[in-house]
């Protein structure tokens, strides 16, 4: 839907960040600032809330309202303010905050002192992020060569990525990372065991490599051993490891090269959780497919499937990510819901009892478009109130 501040359209995928400089830019009053909120586990700081309390609801994270992009690795957490600056919090074993050191910190922390970060995700124990200059830059364990820095040295400050200055996207799986370029290309790197680069072989890359020759990719998430893809034909790929179901082909085989899902072209989103998928068509419709065991495909019951299945009949889906065995999404009128695990009190309802259907998360109907990245058993979300 096309945004419009002081009365003019702007289209496209928009960050918190463009929007907010957008209408502080505009003569119109101020529009409600992003407040962080999170919930879950909590036992290395990775809410950010000065503690190792566990929270089954949602917490504000401080009083600021100038919050960006959020992402949360396996148990820390990343993201970036309005004004482009980077803070992290959470686990520190392998420099995944890059400060520098290897401290766990419950708090917010800023990564140095540059204005210049733009999208950030984070992987099991390491992040990426791209700055505004469309550099990519990476930290943290390096076992399998994650980091894209043509080494398996693990580093605790910012790294950055080749010499590229186009890139647009950036999604971290458990171990391997996946990339898109401004020109539509896809790069992968990293632990590759089951065929999760999709570069048709199980060899490990320490540096990006090319996935194909098509320019033509739109969004990449990577879960635990698999990774899921929409082209802007609206058609939805996956490959890697498959064992619960989770590439949504009706069988369990893995692959090592991207395989369509169906022949549709109606696939908007798609978010790859640690064994099971989600994905959003155009038309707001929400199906899930894979690893089932928790609940975590919101369909009632705890059966595996390899194939999509619709949750409901709903067309009021808008986005949505997926955690360790937990989804939650976000509708058209802002109001957020989870299902799934939820021993750490990660779905945000107030208990620890895992739930089967999707269950909406407090009276909230303000948060923000969420992003489809997220590994661990702790929630991050912004919410405009």
């Amino acid at each position: 839907m096309p945004i419009l501040v002081s009365g003019v359209q702007y289209s496209g995928i928009w960050t918190m960040q463009q929007v907010n400089s957008a209408i502080a830019a505009s003569t119109w009053p101020l529009a409600p600032a992003p407040k962080l909120f999170s919930w879950g586990s909590n036992n290395s700081g990775q809410l950010g809330l000065g503690n190792t309390t566990n929270y089954s609801s949602p917490k504000q994270v401080g009083a600021l309202t100038t919050w960006g992009e959020v992402s949360g690795g396996g148990f820390h957490s990343i993201l970036t303010k309005t004004d482009g600056t980077l803070w992290v919090w959470g686990r520190n074993t392998a420099g995944q905050l890059g400060l520098g050191n290897t401290t766990d910190y419950s708090s917010p922390k800023q990564v140095g002192a540059l204005t210049s970060w733009l999208r950030v995700a984070g992987g099991y124990l390491f992040s990426l992020a791209i700055k505004t200059d469309g550099t990519l830059w990476g930290w943290g364990t390096n076992t399998y060569g994650q980091l894209g820095l043509s080494n398996t040295t693990n580093y605790s400050s910012p790294k950055q990525v080749g010499a590229l200055t186009n890139w647009s996207k950036v999604a971290g799986g458990e171990t391997f990372s996946l990339s898109i370029t401004t020109g539509g290309t896809l790069y992968a790197w990293g632990a590759n065991g089951s065929g999760q680069l999709g570069l048709g072989n199980i060899t490990n890359y320490s540096s990006p490599k090319q996935v194909g020759s098509l320019t033509t990719w739109a969004t990449v998430s990577g879960g635990e051993r698999h990774s899921m893809a929409t082209k802007t034909d609206g058609t939805l790929w996956a490959w890697g490891f498959n064992g619960s179901g989770q590439l949504g082909l009706g069988n369990v085989t893995s692959y090592s090269s991207p395989v369509q899902i169906g022949a549709l072209t109606t696939w908007l989103t798609v978010a790859a959780g640690y064994r099971h998928s989600l994905a959003i068509k155009t038309d707001g419709t929400f199906w899930v497919w894979g690893l089932n065991s928790s609940g975590q495909l919101g369909l009632g019951n705890t059966t595996n499937y390899s194939s999509p299945k619709q949750i409901g009949a709903l067309t009021t889906w808008n986005s949505t990510f997926g955690g360790y065995g937990h989804t939650v999404a976000r509708k058209t009128d802002g109001a957020l819901w989870s299902w799934g695990l939820n021993t750490s009190g990660q779905l945000g309802i107030g208990s620890s009892s895992n739930v089967s259907s999707p269950n909406q998360v407090g009276a909230l109907t303000a948060w923000a478009a969420l992003t489809p990245r997220c590994y661990g058993y702790h929630t991050l979300a912004i919410a405009t109130t």
